[in-house]
């Protein structure tokens, strides 16, 4: 599942279309990755650190400045982990990364 969603590497984000499909596999993943809705500004932001000739949805990005959440990589979003459905707090985590 992680392959089809492109994400192969520690730190990578894969822009995706939001399908059944799709909330069907990250519901699958969701202890092992964070996701939400990405904000039109941030998605501007991402595709400036991009190389021209590159055209694929996949960015990899650094570690976050100042870390993840408070409770860390092991634990889900909701109760002050990193993991699962951010929503629109996604856009924050994704500036700190870039």
């Amino acid at each position: 599942t992680l392959f089809y969603l492109n994400l192969r590497k520690k730190h990578a984000c894969s822009i995706v279309e939001d399908t059944q499909v799709v909330r069907g596999m990250l519901n699958k993943i969701q202890d092992y990755v964070t996701f939400g809705e990405v904000s039109d500004e941030v998605l501007k932001q991402l595709a400036a650190k991009r190389r021209k000739d590159e055209k694929k949805e996949v960015y990899f990005l650094a570690p976050p400045v100042g870390g993840f959440e408070r409770k860390g990589i092991k634990k889900s979003y909701v109760v002050g982990g990193a993991l699962g459905d951010r929503k629109e707090a996604i856009n924050e985590l994704l500036t700190k990364m870039m």
